[in-house]
């Protein structure tokens, strides 16, 4: 993506996310794109699709569809919703707006950095958030992993919340990567 194509992109998608995300969705989602631009400049993802997948990936947070727990959906429905209004085709970050809820097996870097700026943007507090902070500067897919382990410990805490298979599935084939790499 170059970037007139990303001006292009920020001029639709800004009055869009302004219009249909809460004042405080906004807000994280502008958290969201500023850390993922950090973030792509730091490992190397290209900082353009870095922005226009942070700006999109919440787009659907708020839509309604019936017998959908959209607090898991809206990620796949984003990336449905960025193709149909905003004409976006690269795979790259549909995947990346597609998977930042859950994470999947195989993560691009785009994807992981995605997955972590939603889950540790400034805005967001919580037990162990620190440590993921200061892990995701130096080390995405340990990031990742801690990541993933407080999301599966979060949800088995609450009995009849839903653990997407994604997310173990991801966190799986991480600790498998990274145990590769030192052997």
């Amino acid at each position: 993506m170059d970037y007139t194509e990303r001006e292009r992109l920020k001029k639709e998608i800004l009055p869009y996310i302004k219009e249909h995300l809460k004042p405080s969705r906004l807000e994280h989602t502008l958290n969201v794109t500023k850390l993922a631009i950090e973030m792509a400049e730091q490992f190397g993802a290209d900082k353009n699709k870095a922005e226009i997948a942070a700006l999109l990936h919440d787009m659907a947070k708020y839509e309604k569809r019936p017998g959908v727990d959209m607090n898991l959906a809206h990620s796949k429905i984003g990336a449905e919703m960025s193709k149909e209004i905003f004409g976006i085709e690269d795979e790259e970050i549909l995947n990346a707006i597609a998977n930042h809820t859950t994470g999947r097996a195989g993560m691009s870097t785009l994807e992981k950095i995605i997955f972590l700026a939603d889950a540790i943007e400034p805005g967001r507090h919580y037990p162990g958030v620190e440590e993921i902070r200061r892990m995701a500067e130096t080390d995405l897919d340990k990031a990742c992993i801690m990541s993933l382990q407080h999301t599966i410990n979060y949800v088995k805490e609450h009995e009849g919340w839903y653990l997407h298979p994604d997310s173990i599935e991801a966190k799986k084939y991480l600790e498998e990567h990274e145990w590769n790499q030192k052997n």
